[in-house]
């Protein structure tokens, strides 16, 4: 099974924005910078990535990208869907009944067995992702990456970072 690069983009993305203090953000053009991509393609999966609500987009001048819910609660099936779709990656076209030795329609009663056995895979492979937490990826990182890549991390968000200003109420 492939997936596509904006899977990784994604998933770049939302681990980043998942050390951010309070309610700021980070400009898309910031973070396709960071990993090396078109900005133009990077913001088609941050789109999706905020239709899916795994993001949230803050227009305006000190706008950007946060994450729109707790790290914990955003499985690496969540990023994977929201990027490629809840369609299965296999798709039976049932080839078997094609070809110059056509059965009639009574002879495929039963489910092909190849469509089934890839079925119970990708549900195998979707519920391994389920289970995968972007929390737990960014502290696995945190604690076993190179510390100079997490300063890098942590550097590049407190310069990017764009804090969030909060309104005053006129009762007060």
């Amino acid at each position: 099974m492939k997936l596509g690069e904006g899977v990784e983009a994604a998933i770049h993305c939302a681990a980043l924005l998942a050390g951010l203090e309070d309610d700021s953000t980070v400009p898309a053009a910031a973070m396709a910078a960071q990993f090396g991509l078109s900005p133009s393609y990077l913001l088609k999966h941050l789109k999706a990535l905020t239709a899916a609500g795994l993001l949230e987009s803050v227009p305006g001048p000190a706008g950007g990208y946060r994450l729109a819910r707790p790290a914990d609660s955003i499985s690496l099936l969540d990023i994977v869907l929201a990027v490629e779709g809840p369609r299965p990656a296999f798709r039976c076209c049932e080839i078997r009944q094609r070809g110059p030795v056509k059965l009639p329609a009574s002879a495929y009663v039963k489910p092909c067995g190849i469509n089934t056995a890839m079925l119970r895979a990708e549900q195998a492979y979707r519920a391994a992702l389920a289970s995968e937490r972007l929390s737990d990826i960014v502290s696995d990182y945190v604690a076993e990456a190179d510390p100079r890549s997490v300063a890098a991390g942590r550097a590049f968000l407190a310069e990017n970072r764009r804090p969030q200003k909060t309104v005053a109420n006129p009762q007060d």
